[in-house]
């Protein structure tokens, strides 16, 4: 029998390279088509180096190999090849086994996930978003009056001199029209918020429902993703998988600001190397501010890229005349409302503890109202009422104190109090240092400085009232309000433990009343902060819908030509069919604020309006909830059921809009 010949061997051995090559690529980066793209051409082109990563078997893989294992059986017995080629061989062997066995597991692994599936997870993939009648056929624009910024009109214009002015858009039954087929890209930024995997879903059918042919590339990490030129085509098979889910892990998000010009440049480079003519950013104010500016860039350059920004926030502080409210709020709030609900009758129950709970909302005290309204608590702290009537932080405690000794008199020992996370930045004397901290953490000189005892250092910096303001502070406080900043430059207000401080005041001030003779209770506090618990969650169905509608109009401005406006959906507390869904230019909402020590355009945040019927709700009724035991129990969110109980709106929205 002839020797094998050895271009086979070198062949053999080529191929247990590139099959090695294939899986150390799937094993450390295992977006291989995007990181390491010859793996996929590997497979693609010689099947049997691996079975392809989506759908291969373990089956079919060794018939694959069949005829290879087969010519060599028949060549190499170890009488007529020589010692290296023997070699040869069991190197090929020992690697073929190992690509196999990797595959295998790592297929199994794969199912795992795939499968794995909750019964409410299978349920809720079946759900259909309701959409309002103007996004269900054929769409028309219908367009408003040219627009202005809500101030500094003049510094706004000059900077937006391509996207400021724009007119208000409303999306409206029309006339069928065909469109040629376009690539879109869609970024996650910011921090999570339930529905963001719908807002993606819509936009994947709406463009697909303009033109099949039309893709959808989705910008891994954030605006990261953008600038590193990280990325993958989000496909039906991935859209389908993440349909009414909670949570950004579909790409992934990310805290990258859009700021500087080599930034745009190298996102500009990779949208054009997709041929991306659109690119959707969902995320709160900042990062559609961000939008704004990429879009203005774009513009000016005539590079002939579209920006649309999408209003996420949970925590509802991007809001105005034209946005109603940003997706995320009203799931995170009936996950927060429930875990107090339970928290209410737990205390109730064992009638011997005080309940410090904390609730995200960093600039604006919107979760901390809702849930309050929701669930009746004895005590909800309101940070824009404080800021208001320039309350102390040791009036805020004298306050509390209070009203446990009050409810301690009637014998209950136990309560709740709701503190917004963003409460510190309220108080006139702590906000008055927060705002110079700012600047001087943001200076060269406090950069040069890096003092060891930052603290000591900043004190000796400070104006004369503002040092006297943080020198009052436990330390532990103090270096937990001068640390490290977010991407933003914002202070990390959730870092700052206010529930326990608060609670431990109150604990100081109850003693001194005990002596004082004017109380005579028990005190014991627990500490609670619900942020992350509710980011994530499972879209209720009015986030579901609402999402869902909000990247279907982001479709629609793409198909329109728009550019440096937020997709919008009005009427939201009618029926979803009666929705009114359209764009709202970007530039309407900026302001010019101080930010890192520099006057920057910004979305203007919206703030808990005192003299609006939320709060005077809320006011009507608190008096009664601080002295007696009024608790509600709103349970879990519900998806199946009667419309009122299941497709309800926040109480905020229903109250805003009566």
């Amino acid at each position: 029998m002839a020797r094998m010949p050895h271009f086979f061997i070198l062949f053999s051995f080529f191929t247990s390279i590139c099959g090695l090559i294939a899986t150390m690529s799937d094993l450390f980066f295992p977006k291989s088509d995007l990181v390491f793209p010859m793996s996929d051409t590997v497979r693609r082109v010689m099947p049997f180096v691996g079975p392809e990563s989506k759908n291969g078997s373990y089956g079919r893989y060794l018939l694959a190999n069949i005829p290879v294992f087969v010519t060599l059986g028949m060549h190499c017995s170890p009488g007529r090849v020589k010692k290296n080629n023997l070699c040869f061989f069991f190197f090929w062997l020992c690697s073929r086994l190992f690509v196999t066995l990797y595959v295998e597991i790592r297929t199994k692994i794969n199912c795992t996930i795939m499968t794995n599936k909750s019964a409410l997870q299978k349920a809720r993939a079946a759900y259909c978003p309701k959409l309002p009648v103007g996004l269900q056929g054929s769409v028309s624009v219908k367009e408003g009056a040219p627009t202005q910024s809500v101030s500094d009109q003049e510094e706004i214009q000059k900077l937006f001199p391509n996207t400021y002015g724009l007119p208000l858009v409303e999306f409206v039954p029309g006339e069928a029209r065909t469109f040629a087929p376009m690539n879109v890209g869609v970024i996650l930024s910011g921090g999570q918020a339930p529905g963001g995997h719908n807002v993606i879903c819509g936009i994947f059918d709406g463009i697909k429902r303009l033109n099949p042919e039309n893709r959808l590339f989705g910008f891994l990490l954030g605006p990261g993703g953008l600038v590193d030129h990280k990325y993958m085509e989000l496909t039906a098979d991935i859209i389908d998988e993440y349909r009414n889910t909670g949570g950004f892990d579909m790409i992934g998000s990310g805290r990258t600001k859009l700021e500087e010009e080599s930034q745009f440049e190298s996102g500009l480079k990779i949208l054009n190397e997709l041929n991306i003519k659109a690119l959707v950013i969902v995320g709160g104010d900042d990062s559609n501010t961000n939008a704004c500016v990429l879009a203005e860039y774009y513009a000016a350059k005539k590079a002939g890229i579209q920006v649309i920004g999408c209003p996420k926030t949970i925590d509802g502080d991007l809001k105005n005349d034209q946005i109603e409210t940003s997706f995320g709020f009203d799931t995170a709030c009936k996950t927060y409302s429930e875990l107090i609900g339970n928290i209410e009758r737990d205390a109730n129950s064992a009638k011997k503890y005080w309940h410090f709970i904390k609730l995200m909302g960093r600039s604006a005290s919107h979760i901390a109202l809702e849930c309050a309204l929701e669930t009746q608590p004895n005590i909800c702290l309101i940070s824009e009422e404080i800021q208001q009537k320039g309350l102390t932080l040791d009036e805020i405690v004298a306050d509390i104190a209070s009203a446990v000794a009050a409810r301690a008199a009637q014998g209950n020992n136990f309560g709740t109090v709701l503190i917004p996370e963003g409460l510190i930045e309220f108080i006139p004397a702590v906000k008055k240092l927060i705002a110079e901290l700012n600047d001087v953490l943001s200076s060269e000189k406090y950069a040069q400085a890096q003092p060891e005892d930052r603290v000591a250092w900043l004190i000796g910096n400070l104006s004369a009232e503002n040092s006297a303001t943080l020198a009052s502070l436990p330390k532990v406080f103090a270096e937990q309000l001068t640390g490290e900043r977010d991407p933003h430059g914002n202070v990390q207000v959730s870092l700052i433990e206010t529930e326990k401080l608060l609670s431990a005041m109150v604990a100081k001030k109850l003693a001194e009343m005990k002596q004082a003779g004017k109380y005579n209770g028990k005190f014991s506090a627990l500490h609670h902060f619900f942020g992350y618990e509710g980011r994530c969650a499972a879209p209720s169905n009015f986030d579901a819908d609402y999402c869902y509608s909000l990247g279907v109009s982001a479709s629609q401005l793409i198909a329109n030509g728009k550019t440096g406006y937020m997709a919008i959906v009005k009427n939201t507390t009618a029926p979803a069919s009666e929705w009114v869904a359209g764009g709202v230019p970007i530039t309407m909402m900026l302001n010019m604020e101080r930010r890192n020590g520099q006057m920057k355009p910004v979305i203007r945040k919206a703030l808990v309006e005192l003299d609006g019927k939320p709060f005077k709700t809320f006011a009507a009724n608190r008096d009664e909830w601080k002295l007696n035991t009024c608790f509600v129990y709103p349970g879990p969110i519900q998806y199946f059921g009667p419309s009122e109980v299941c497709d309800r709106t926040t109480v905020t929205l229903k109250l805003e809009q009566e």
